[in-house]
């Protein structure tokens, strides 16, 4: 099993992993989708911790733009069809390996990243294979704390978590 200690860059999905899968299509064709404010302070905090983070997903959505700005994302890849490809192009932007980089996956369009990534995750309910295949099962469902569990475990095993619980002492706001 692949462990996290030198995670630099955490990726996401979103649909089905940042949030519960339910598309809830508007009648301009919009969808309208669900985010966890518990992620969401993981995800923010991950970032001023010095991780690189960000979104990587198949569909193109306003919304997962917005969210991504709110948190102070690295990067946001909307409308990606080759996840492999893409991420490949963020480890050369920033310099960093495969074992560098970790991503969370609920779904087949995930798996190829698995295979590839130092440390891979997956919600409690996202699909068989991906849980054969992650080197870490969430015990939320997606959309449900799943990527706040993920970001955890990384700064956790590199001895970082309480270092991020203290920075709260600061007085420092964080979105979520």
């Amino acid at each position: 099993m692949k462990a996290p200690k030198k995670i630099k860059l955490i990726a996401f999905d979103v649909d089905g992993t940042l949030t519960d899968g339910t598309l809830v299509m508007g009648p301009e064709g919009e969808a309208f989708k669900l985010f966890n404010a518990h992620d969401g302070l993981g995800l923010s905090l991950a970032h001023r911790m010095g991780y690189i983070t960000g979104f990587i997903t198949g569909r193109k959505s306003v919304l997962v733009k917005n969210r991504a700005e709110e948190l102070s994302c690295d990067f946001v890849l909307m409308g990606i069809k080759d996840k492999v490809e893409a991420l490949e192009e963020l480890l050369r932007k920033y310099n960093l390996s495969w074992d560098e980089a970790a991503y969370m996956g609920d779904d087949l369009n995930d798996l190829p990243l698995f295979e590839k990534v130092g440390f891979s995750g997956c919600p409690a309910d996202g699909m068989t294979e991906n849980k054969k295949a992650a080197s870490f099962i969430s015990t939320c469902n997606g959309g449900r704390g799943a990527a706040r569990e993920f970001i955890e475990t990384i700064m956790k095993a590199q001895h970082r978590w309480k270092e991020g619980v203290s920075s709260y002492d600061k007085g420092q706001e964080i979105r979520q």
